[in-house]
């Protein structure tokens, strides 16, 4: 189940979520409203190789904003650190946002328990759009979990994105074995 308004803040009070900086009237019904940081990162690489280190260049985005172009990855990251310990978050991008032609996420919209971060956004566009440091980007949605948890996120030996961070994250898929 989702979590509603209410039980979100709850939680928070419990200290089951932690969301840095926090903003009551970024609550929606059952969702919280996660904002663009002030940091755009590009591969520098036009070819990626997910058995080597895909090294980015991050930039900060400007007062006047900064114009995406189409047929480029852009890695972004939320203003806000969230902890999560005891649900399972999920990151989905604002209605206003898609109808823009902005994607935020190519296939990591889902968190683990124990996840204690800001979000590395994988961001794409359809059409040339100018978007803005602190701009409303995402809302993550919060499920209850079924059972025991063995392994929390922030304590698993192999996992790859713990240290606390403001800016985005390359892939780390050169760090598996295979």
């Amino acid at each position: 189940m989702i979590l509603s308004d209410k039980k979100i803040l709850e939680e928070i009070k419990n200290g089951n979520i932690l969301i840095e900086p926090f903003d009551e009237k970024c609550l929606g019904t059952n969702s919280y409203d996660v904002h663009l940081g002030r940091f755009l990162g590009v591969y520098k690489d036009r070819v990626l190789d997910a058995k080597k280190h895909n090294e980015i260049d991050v930039f900060n985005i400007p007062i006047e904003g900064f114009e995406l172009q189409p047929g480029v990855l852009y890695l972004g990251v939320t203003e806000e650190y969230t902890e999560s310990h005891n649900h399972v978050p999920f990151l989905e991008g604002k209605s206003s946002i898609g109808r823009l032609g902005i994607d935020i996420h190519a296939t990591a919209g889902k968190g683990d328990v124990g996840f204690c971060n800001t979000w590395t956004l994988e961001i794409s566009c359809v059409q040339p759009v100018r978007v803005y440091a602190g701009m409303p980007i995402g809302q993550l949605i919060y499920f209850n979990i079924d059972g025991d948890i063995n392994n929390y996120y922030n304590k698993k030996s192999n996992a790859k994105y713990t240290g606390r961070t403001v800016k985005p994250v390359e892939s780390m898929m050169w760090k598996n074995k295979f």
